[in-house]
């Protein structure tokens, strides 16, 4: 479990697709400790938990590699990661952090798209569309991650919603960079999810 809050930057410095591209081995650079980096531990990368299989240290530098499969490739947007792309990071939640965004599995369940950008007062404000079936559980004033941040939605009308950056946020990710027409990962808020179902079972 994540809780949105991206503790780093990585930086894809080599991909090796495998499995006739239905695995992508990615070596990420980083700024962890390795002694923290266990084989096995789970990193949220841009919103979406993979598992370590091997660390180590290159020229001072942390790296990890991780494995990107079939599924992963489809629903979200690792299929156009290459080497030099930057990543948003967040560690796995340990017993006793704080929970300064809100639970995120680090699953994502698809694919949003950037359709407007208006830059405010040190700020930034984002309209993104999503589709029909995850919209339903985009709610004013609810949680939500995208590329692996916790955010607030401004507004929803129809398949599009908003969130409005503060500077922080612009500043210690990769949001800053975001441009309409981009493509983000996106991940509903759980308990709107269980919300839903619920719901339908009555």
């Amino acid at each position: 479990m994540f809780t949105g809050i991206v503790t780093d930057i990585g930086e894809i410095t080599a991909l090796t697709p495998t499995r006739q591209g239905q695995l992508h081995r990615m070596r990420i650079a980083c700024r962890y400790d390795r002694a923290t980096i266990a084989d096995g531990a789970s990193i949220a990368c841009n919103g979406v938990c993979l598992t370590v299989v091997a660390s180590g240290v290159e020229q001072g530098r942390t790296w990890f590699e991780v494995d990107a499969a079939a599924e992963t490739l489809a629903m979200t947007t690792a299929r156009h990661w290459q080497a030099g792309t930057r990543l948003n990071l967040e560690r796995a939640l340990k017993i006793g952090d704080e929970l300064g965004g809100h639970i995120v599995a680090g699953h994502a369940d698809g694919i949003a798209t950037i359709v407007r950008r208006d830059d405010l007062t040190d700020m930034a404000r984002f309209e993104l569309r999503t589709t029909r079936e995850l919209a339903r559980f985009v709610a004013i004033k609810g949680s939500i991650t995208l590329d692996g941040v916790s955010l607030t939605v401004n507004t929803v009308e129809d398949v599009v919603f908003s969130v409005l950056i503060i500077p922080h946020t612009l500043n210690v990710t990769m949001l800053g960079g975001w441009r309409a027409g981009g493509e983000v990962n996106i991940e509903v808020d759980l308990m709107a999810r269980y919300a839903a179902r619920l719901s339908e079972m009555k």
